[in-house]
């Protein structure tokens, strides 16, 4: 899986899942740009790292709510490297709890940042993808895109969305030799699923046919793949990343 001389933008790439998939393709040779709230401190600490390690990243900020936002981060990007050839929508957050309780700003939000903002990134590298007749676009959705969850109306939903949106994108740049797929992850090890309770990670735990949690090196793997020459009949799909936990 080699990416040497290739450009990709991961948004949402400071920390988690983002930062591992921003390291792992780095250390397969593409060149880097970590996309991140303004006030990220993260980004900043992760681009550091992989140019430590012998990588090539760069930050550019912005909220990719924001079309001209993330026309900047494009145009940065092609300023600074001359292509992009790999898109990685990672950005994304949670506001859980019961619909009865949701307010109206709650669901606003995660619509905004975990849909909206994929929208206005794949549009906006689109132009430059079909001039090159190339390039590879890669959406973190979630299983509870595809199963739903209790208390994650607003995010299932966005995540939802995000399988419609990657489907409707491979059929429409297909023709110009790009390729849009999306990956379900499960239940990964990160910062919050460690807050939760034993009880609670057994639970889940006892869903999970390969009985284990996921690692977002499990993540990083196969975006890699996703995004690679390997993958390059492959379109449209949704990989999920979970351990069997939905077949």
């Amino acid at each position: 899986m080699e990416l040497t001389g290739k450009t990709a933008i991961i948004t949402g790439a400071g920390r988690g899942i983002g930062k591992v998939i921003a390291q792992k393709l780095a250390q397969l040779g593409a060149n880097i740009v970590i996309n991140d709230i303004p006030s990220s401190e993260d980004a900043d600490k992760t681009a550091a790292q992989i140019n430590k390690d012998g990588g090539k990243a760069i930050v550019i900020k912005g909220d990719v709510r924001s079309s001209e936002d993330v026309q900047a981060l494009v145009d940065g990007t092609k300023e600074t490297f001359g292509s992009i050839d790999i898109l990685v929508n990672n950005a994304g957050i949670t506001r859980d709890t019961l619909m009865m309780k949701m307010s109206e700003k709650d669901w606003d939000d995660v619509l905004d940042i975990n849909l909206k903002g994929a929208f206005n990134c794949i549009k906006a590298v689109t132009r430059i993808m079909m001039k090159q007749r190339s390039g590879s676009i890669l959406n973190v959705a979630s299983v509870v895109g595809v199963m739903g969850n209790a208390g994650q109306a607003n995010y299932s939903a966005s995540k939802a969305g995000l399988i419609g949106l990657t489907k409707s994108a491979a059929k429409e740049l297909a023709p110009r030799g790009i390729t849009c797929n999306a990956i379900a992850p499960g239940f990964i090890q990160s910062d919050m699923t460690e807050k939760l309770s034993e009880n609670v990670k057994e639970l889940y735990m006892s869903n999970i046919p390969l009985k284990r949690f996921g690692t977002p090196e499990d993540v990083g793997n196969v975006v890699a793949f996703l995004v690679s020459e390997n993958a390059n009949y492959i379109t449209g799909q949704v990989l999920h990343i979970d351990g069997g936990l939905v077949m």
